[in-house]
């Protein structure tokens, strides 16, 4: 288990497309001079301008489309169905608006955001004193290292998950975190888990055998006592390549191709044509919170 290095920079990964939807959901319409509704990309730039103020190294990760590769997967596999419109408007102008602030964005096609997020935590951990993921997605608690890479609750005050966190929150260590949703489910990415299995007997049993592959398809090998744990095992063993599946779906890609190198994600402050594209949108008021300008 790795601790942080107070003394070296931290880098924060941010999942813009989870702060954007806060957004849209949290600030009141918006609508700019030429009638575009901006009111989610306000409240991005908000938020990130406060992050920015102490940051050293940061990056933002976006969905630039819904889909993945994992609607190939599975086709219950959330989409952008029903996302509003005046929402999924705002995706593309939410990544120059983060562009203009001087912020080096990951805007994702085959991929999701999360697996950026989980590509950058691995690649440059070591370079790192600390990696802080601002997202609140349980899928990323799979990347959660000691204290050297931890998640960022901007929702609750800033909060601090690391792997002692991770583990009282679910039950499971990071490594499990996939093992879990498989088996309970992730109604926020659309599949179900196995049924009977809920997130206290996934958790007694992967704190035990870490895996769903190593979890013996007959409940008298477990060991000790679950409730409903013949049932478990049974439904485990017949639906063993759904469980695999699950966890495919679960388990985040740390291959995908990034092309910055450490200290292109130094922050170096906002750029000038951020004036230009805030007073387009109807909010010039938002300059003057940038507390560092590029030269």
């Amino acid at each position: 288990m790795r601790q942080a290095e107070p003394d070296r920079p931290r880098l924060h990964l941010v999942d813009a497309t989870y702060e954007l939807f806060r957004a849209y959901f949290a600030q009141p319409s918006r609508k700019a001079p030429d009638g575009r509704e901006v009111g989610a990309v306000r409240g991005l730039l908000s938020t990130l301008m406060v992050l920015t103020r102490d940051a050293t190294h940061i990056a933002c990760a976006t969905d630039h489309v819904v889909r993945s590769f994992r609607n190939d997967l599975y086709a219950g596999y959330k989409t952008g169905d029903g996302l509003p419109e005046e929402l999924a408007s705002q995706f593309g102008l939410a990544e120059d608006a983060m562009r203009a602030l001087g912020l080096v964005v990951w805007p994702m096609i085959e991929f999701e955001a999360d697996d950026a997020i989980a590509a950058a935590a691995a690649r440059f951990s070591n370079e790192a004193g600390q990696v802080l993921i601002a997202s609140v997605d349980k899928d990323l608690a799979q990347c959660v290292d000691g204290t050297r890479v931890v998640m960022l609750d901007r929702k609750n005050d800033n909060a601090v998950l690391d792997a002692d966190g991770v583990a009282k929150k679910f039950g499971v260590t990071p490594a499990s975190i996939p093992d879990f949703l498989a088996l309970v489910g992730d109604a926020a990415d659309g599949y179900p888990g196995l049924p009977g299995w809920g997130e206290k007997s996934a958790a007694a049993v992967l704190s035990v055998f870490g895996t769903i592959e190593r979890i013996p398809r007959e409940a008298s090998a477990w060991g000790f006592k679950v409730r409903g744990a013949e049932k478990l095992a049974a439904t485990l063993a017949a639906r063993e390549d759904e469980a695999r599946l699950f966890k495919q779906l679960a388990t985040l890609r740390t291959d995908v191709p990034l092309t910055e190198g450490f200290e292109d994600l130094a922050y170096r402050g906002a750029r000038p044509e951020l004036r230009a594209l805030c007073a387009e949108l109807g909010m010039p008021d938002l300059v003057k919170r940038v507390t560092r300008w590029r030269d």
